[in-house]
């Protein structure tokens, strides 16, 4: 089969696969590994057709160029290399691992013991896991040339929408498109973001994501989104025909529409989980460069995020592979800006986090970054970990003062009047600094953390019953009040009072108006 293919060097940039003189040129990053193999696939993705030693280069930098080879192939890479945990290097050639630079993705992930490094526990697994993976594909890409909305903050309103949940049974979309990209771009759909002034949908994870394996041990999934397998990858369910520029094309009938797209994205970890996490896909190629682990102690994994793992930024290649994801969906996919997943994540190095920390300096010196709208969720678990109001201009901060004191003063609650007028009057006492203002804040009241604005004012406490979590999970301090009854009821005048409610929260969010 080798035979069918011409190999050669190939160049170290850029990353990942990349359509050049009749062939393919594909390119890794491990300086630790031994040799690095191009592994491809037959159409199926089933059969292995080639592997091909790649060649190294300065820096680290594996390469090889495959003639003829065309947009759609199959591939994967495997790395060779010293295992030993103990020493925070987990090369094992027998795992195929997904390309941190896919841009396409084919076939379904499944979980299997083929995944893991060590089986049994203690000894190096000789098991390939390639049937139960994704393969890599070949994407013939082009920058996006559409004309975008570009709206002023000040007239910036958010819609935060999950692409399956908000129009899975939508009446007015067709069948095939409800719970797709494609389905928010309906004429329908933008009608109704119309009526309420929407400017920009704010989309939660569309990265390709898998689900946990203690989720789907039990019959469950992972419907968030929040368990990144790949940075690139439009993710698959959400796609009608397996076709990525799918999404491109909802952008550009929402751009038609005068309504930007900002992406929520999960930079802060990946699905490879913790310690006893599998081997999919950056694990495999160096896990000291792209995990944080405990000085001395390569072997712990930092768990700031509380998913098993830590996105190691501070790394060169790292915060190189994050720019270059960024810059992707934006200059070829098209979208408007981003909201960041624990974004103090990203701002954290071994002292702590820093508002001058080389990820923010990147971005705003990055040309085409520079220009779309940031959006920082300014906390997560770790060390210093609320960090609401440090983020340099041009960053907003989701602003969670505002949303519990607006929540408290409408479940009638004393003692806030003074809280309550600082978030009325632009939150300066969190955000009047280095030229920053109200623009700074986004103001909400209730999102994909805690109840929705109907439980809101229908429950008192949280009812996760159906996870088999024992209701612990999901956000507790919701402010809640549920009217008089827990829960759904006939009763005229609850379900007046309950109307009522929400219309009190709109009114409020929306007037004065800053950036909701």
């Amino acid at each position: 089969m080798s035979n069918q293919f011409e190999a050669t060097h190939g160049h170290m940039d850029p990353l990942g696969a990349s359509i050049k003189s009749n062939g393919v040129n594909f390119a890794l990053y491990a300086p630790k590994a031994t040799q690095a193999y191009l592994c491809l696939f037959d159409k199926s993705g089933h059969s292995e057709i080639l592997k091909m030693a790649m060649n190294i280069n300065e820096g680290g930098i594996w390469s090889i160029h495959i003639a003829p080879l065309n947009p759609g192939a199959l591939y994967g890479f495997r790395v060779e290399g010293e295992y030993n945990p103990q020493k925070g290097l987990l090369f094992n050639e027998n795992k195929l691992l997904i390309d941190p630079y896919a841009k396409d993705l084919f076939g379904e992930f499944t979980w299997s013991e083929r995944h893991y490094g060590q089986m049994p526990i203690g000894t190096k697994s000789t098991v390939n896991n390639a049937i139960d993976i994704p393969k890599s594909k070949v994407a013939a890409t082009a920058l996006y040339t559409h004309k975008k909305p570009n709206h002023r903050w000040s007239n910036t309103v958010i819609y935060e929408c999950h692409v399956k949940g908000t129009t899975c049974r939508h009446p007015k979309i067709p069948k095939s498109l409800q719970g797709k990209f494609l389905g928010l771009s309906h004429p329908s759909f933008i009608e109704h973001l119309h009526s309420f002034g929407i400017t920009a949908v704010e989309l939660l994870p569309v990265h390709a994501f898998i689900s946990e394996q203690f989720l789907t041990g039990k019959g469950l999934q992972n419907y968030w989104g929040y368990n990144t397998l790949n940075f690139f990858t439009p993710h698959k369910g959400y796609l009608v025909n397996d076709d990525i520029n799918e999404f491109k094309q909802m952008v550009k009938e929402l751009h038609d529409a005068d309504i930007e797209v900002i992406l929520d994205v999960v930079y802060n970890h990946t699905a490879e989980a913790g310690t006893d996490g599998p081997i999919l896909s950056l694990r495999g190629f160096d896990n000291l460069a792209y995990y944080r682990t405990v000085t001395d102690q390569p072997e712990i994994y930092i768990n700031d995020t509380g998913c098993g793992n830590t996105i190691n930024i501070d790394h060169p290649k790292t915060l190189q592979l994050v720019l270059d994801s960024l810059r992707y969906w934006v200059e070829v996919m098209g979208v408007d800006g981003f909201r960041f997943d624990l974004a103090t994540i990203l701002a954290r190095s071994q002292s702590g986090f820093s508002a001058s920390h080389t990820f923010l300096q990147a971005v705003a010196q990055d040309p085409i970054l520079n220009k779309v709208k940031l959006i920082s969720e300014p906390w997560d678990i770790g060390p210093g970990g609320y960090q609401l109001g440090a983020f340099p201009s041009p960053w907003r901060e989701w602003n969670d003062q505002y949303r519990d004191v607006i929540k408290r003063f409408w479940k009638s609650e004393k003692g806030i009047v003074a809280n309550l007028a600082k978030r009325l009057h632009g939150s300066f006492d969190i955000f009047e600094h280095s030229e920053r203002g109200p623009l700074n804040s986004i103001n909400f009241i209730t999102s994909h953390d805690g109840f929705t604005l109907a439980d809101l004012v229908s429950y008192e406490k949280k009812h996760n019953e159906a996870n088999g979590e024992q209701n612990r999970d999901g956000h507790s301090g919701n402010h809640s009040f549920n009217c008089g009854v827990e829960g759904f009821t006939d009763d005229p005048k609850i379900i007046a009072l309950r109307l009522q409610q929400q219309k009190n929260f709109y009114l409020r969010l929306f007037y004065p108006r800053e950036c909701q």
